[in-house]
């Protein structure tokens, strides 16, 4: 079992118009409504691939009962592959290995804690001319501290069936801003792989308590270690405290500085789309790859692919199935010959 925290759970829409316009009424043209927050879209991710999965974190109100109804219907939901078409460049690859196929959607199991405040709301507004989103999140409710009291045992009892974890997303008003750091030490002191993939002063906090992976994005890497160098900045994070660091780079891929080495990864094409939910994409595909022992080229592989098929999706979020099967076994891996 993965075990995902999400503090900050969201219900996330997605509203389609034919084009943003500034200072203009616009027709909504498709919504879309589906669970949201970091954790939550890891988690959806695991249970396309195959993982059985459990999500904590909060939720409350109104909003946070939709969520849940939605969150028990994600398997049966997402076991319809997405037909979207053609991934990116499909054009034939010289001795390209065959695509793979994904298993049965697994279960994801509910283990929120109630509290009292209503959950946030997130709103992706796609532009269907261009692709662009401009995506507007409310703060969340305000955590009190029974409720995170009751939020941390709820995670103790969690951990002793747990694989690995991943702690992800911001944090709620009223979570003292080293909430993290705290989880982490718990779930190293109950010998669980732990995955941190947040940013500000919490990943600052966090990675100081020694997570096994982070995966920050270029801009959060470059306020957490001052650097806009990929390599350097990825290093300096490493120094920092966690045990490997995974960045985020966008339509370039990902790189992995580890104490096994260091490697890039890159997308087998540049692709136009959505990212909202790329990076919990990648989260995904690292941590399932860590939990099936696969080694740092092919848990990057798995991730790019991820990645990409999610800006393709046509829902924020989600990724396509069919492009994600073509595109895996079309990423670039590449090894670093200088020391991590």
């Amino acid at each position: 079992m993965i075990l995902t925290v999400t503090l900050n759970t969201a219900l996330d829409l997605t509203y389609g118009v034919p084009e943003l316009v500034p200072h203009a009424s616009h027709r909504v043209s498709d919504i879309s409504e589906r669970p949201g927050g970091k954790g939550l879209n890891v988690a959806r991710v695991l249970s396309a691939l195959g993982h059985e999965t459990v999500v904590t974190g909060f939720a409350g109100g109104s909003t946070g009962a939709v969520l849940r109804e939605l969150l028990a219907d994600l398997p049966s939901r997402d076991a319809v592959p997405a037909d979207s078409g053609p991934a990116a460049d499909s054009s034939p690859v010289a001795d390209a290995p065959a695509p793979v196929s994904l298993p049965a959607p697994a279960p994801i199991t509910d283990a929120l804690v109630t509290v009292a405040g209503n959950t946030r709301r997130t709103i992706a507004v796609v532009d269907r001319t261009t692709g662009d989103t401009t995506q507007l999140n409310e703060p969340g409710p305000l955590v009190s501290a029974d409720e995170w009291s009751a939020l941390l045992a709820r995670y103790e009892e969690l951990l002793t069936g747990a694989d690995a974890v991943a702690l992800c997303g911001s944090l709620p008003p009223g979570i003292h801003v080293g909430a993290y750091a705290e989880l982490v030490r718990s779930a190293r002191a109950a010998g669980v792989p732990v995955l941190l993939d947040t940013s500000g002063e919490p990943l600052r906090r966090g990675i100081a308590a020694r997570p096994d992976l982070i995966k920050p994005n270029a801009d959060e890497l470059a306020q957490l270690t001052g650097s806009r160098d990929p390599l350097r900045a990825t290093r300096d994070a490493r120094r920092r405290g966690a045990h490997a660091v995974v960045a985020s780079l966008g339509p370039d891929g990902m790189l992995a500085v580890t104490p096994d080495g260091v490697w890039q990864a890159s997308p087998p094409a540049k692709v136009l789309g959505n990212p909202t939910g790329a990076g919990d994409s990648a989260v995904a595909g690292l941590l399932s790859g860590l939990v099936e022992g696969l080694g740092w080229p092919d848990r990057l592989r798995r991730a790019v692919a991820l990645s990409t098929a999610t800006v393709l999706s046509p829902t924020a979020g989600d990724f396509d199935r069919a492009a994600y099967e073509e595109l895996l076994p079309r990423v670039g891996v590449e090894e670093h010959t200088t020391a991590a």
